[in-house]
């Protein structure tokens, strides 16, 4: 800085941080305001920093009746839903295609395109409105179902190859547009209170129970295969159908808009003082060699900028002459990298616990649970395993709500002991001509114990995560906790087809239709 700059500058009031530092704050003499009652409102802008959040007089809405809580509980059942819908008919797919391999064809289908599709919204959480994503995404999911339920189950347009490529397209597109719905509406979860990331992922274990019981009703009420799987997806549709109306009736409501005004205020303010001010504020902690930026960024050592620290405390203010600002539509991909990368350093044993958590889980289920069979049970048993596991895993994502503060490497250990069940799994269907465990009590116990551990476990990340971060980047949290929930759910997809892949020739099971599972239609 000049040494003009130097002698015109003043020395304001001191403040003091919540850690006791010392806090000294600069301003121009050139730079007048116009109106005195502007100067509390524009001081941010001018370099000094604020002490404390902006007080807000109205008072905090109250979820009355705990409408609001259900309503985000359906919100979790209704973009789970249409994947369970088309995995849990295990009867009816195995019958259509039988001889091959579509329910791990179909997992893995859905993982990949979920993969894509959560990176993109990643990528599109600063681009389009909340609403506008969640929506699309209510649209994807709903459009496969009425189709293959009307033209593939109904009306039977297709043949056997045909509607096994029809299966699958409709599987990435159920993927593509639940996956936007459920990353956005775990950024969405983020922004309100703690209980309610809770509820919506209750909900997702919800719409597993829901769709499992369906199915059983439906099957025991109705003994036409083809006259229950549509009574089956005609339930599906309406419950996706009441979800979108719930979604769309409470977003409105007085409380979830207080809660979201809050983070995008918060990042709203952020965003002007980094972008609209002529001078922005560095904090530098001396102990842990971080700098923070004005907005919240990360940075390197300030000396290789030649700042001054004032004050001789580990904070300063920097002034910079005010360079020519161009107008951007879109953020910079390095301000996006950056930003991800700040609040991925803070949760990273929260993403690498969830993403354990469903790759162990998904190793197993649904695909190997699928192909467990029983002489005297037969078909039943896997439709069996699926429910104790979708309502096991109910179960622990309501115990998940008990208040307790997890630590973050000791959630990331507890998860990675969930491990034990692939060797115990395994062993119910190896050997294939007398499995080690071949009574069907022990896949229904291995998939309890499995589910309630993946219910806690799988929830108690993703509620913790957002609290360990600013406001106005815990909508962003909750989408980068979400990549690593479909990292851990691809990657145990492609562990369980490739195992799958490779012991297909080998079973017992299908040995008698002389298909190769693998090659599929």
């Amino acid at each position: 800085m000049g040494s003009k700059g130097v002698e015109r500058r003043k020395q304001a009031t001191p403040g003091q941080t919540p850690e006791g530092n010392v806090v000294m704050s600069f301003s121009f003499e050139s730079y007048q305001l116009e109106e005195e009652d502007c100067q509390v409102k524009d001081i941010s802008d001018k370099g000094v920093l604020a002490l404390s959040e902006p007080a807000f007089e109205e008072p905090i809405p109250d979820d009355r009746y705990h409408g609001i809580y259900f309503a985000m509980l359906l919100a979790g059942v209704g973009f789970l839903l249409p994947y369970n819908s088309f995995i849990t008919d295990v009867d009816y797919l195995h019958h259509k295609f039988e001889g091959t391999s579509i329910v791990f064809d179909m997992g893995l289908t859905y993982i990949l395109v979920a993969l894509v599709a959560v990176i993109l919204n990643n990528v599109l959480v600063e681009m389009l409105s909340l609403h506008t994503r969640i929506t699309v995404g209510y649209l994807f999911a709903l459009g496969p179902l009425f189709f293959v339920t009307i033209f593939d189950v109904w009306l039977e347009r297709f043949t056997t190859k045909q509607s096994y490529v029809i299966n699958l397209m409709s599987m990435g597109t159920v993927a593509f547009g639940c996956t936007v719905q459920q990353s956005s509406f775990y950024g969405y979860m983020g922004m309100l209170p703690k209980r309610y990331t809770q509820g919506v992922m209750t909900g997702e274990s919800t719409a597993g129970v829901i769709i499992s019981l369906s199915r059983i009703f439906t099957k025991l009420l109705i003994k036409n295969e083809r006259k229950n799987t549509i009574i089956f997806f005609i339930i599906s549709i309406c419950m996706v159908l009441l979800c979108f109306v719930l979604h769309v009736l409470v977003r409105r409501t007085r409380f979830v808009q207080y809660y979201t005004s809050l983070a995008r205020q918060a990042l709203s303010h952020a965003k002007d003082h980094s972008q609209n001010g002529t001078q922005y504020q560095v904090h530098h902690d001396v102990l842990t060699e971080e700098v923070r930026f004005g907005n919240g960024a990360v940075g390197s050592s300030p000396a290789e900028d030649g700042c001054t620290d004032f004050a001789g405390g580990n904070t300063y203010v920097r002034f910079d002459v005010p360079k020519p600002k161009i107008k951007q539509s879109w953020p910079g991909i390095k301000g996006m990298i950056l930003h991800r990368y700040v609040v991925a350093r803070v949760i990273w044993t929260y993403m690498l616990s969830i993403a354990v958590t469903y790759f162990i889980t998904l190793c197993l289920f649904p695909g190997l649970e699928s192909e467990i069979r029983n002489v005297t049970l037969g078909e039943w048993l896997p439709i069996l395993i699926m429910a104790i596991f979708n309502i096991s895993d109910f179960v622990g994502k309501i115990v998940a709500a008990v208040p307790y503060e997890w630590n973050g490497t000791r959630l990331l250990f507890c998860s990675c002991v969930r491990v034990v069940f692939i060797p115990l799994f395994i062993m119910c269907v190896y050997p294939a001509q007398k499995p080690t465990f071949s009574h069907p009590a022990w896949p229904c116990i291995f998939s309890l114990l499995m589910g309630v551990t993946n219910g806690y476990f799988g929830s108690v990340p993703m509620i913790h995560a957002a609290g360990k971060v600013a406001p106005e980047q815990r909508e962003l949290a909750g989408n980068i906790m979400t990549v690593s929930y479909m990292s851990g759910l691809m990657l145990g997809s492609v562990v369980a087809y490739a195992a799958y892949s490779f012991t297909a020739s080998g079973s017992s099971l299908h040995s008698e239709t002389g298909y190769n599972f693998t090659q599929g239609y």
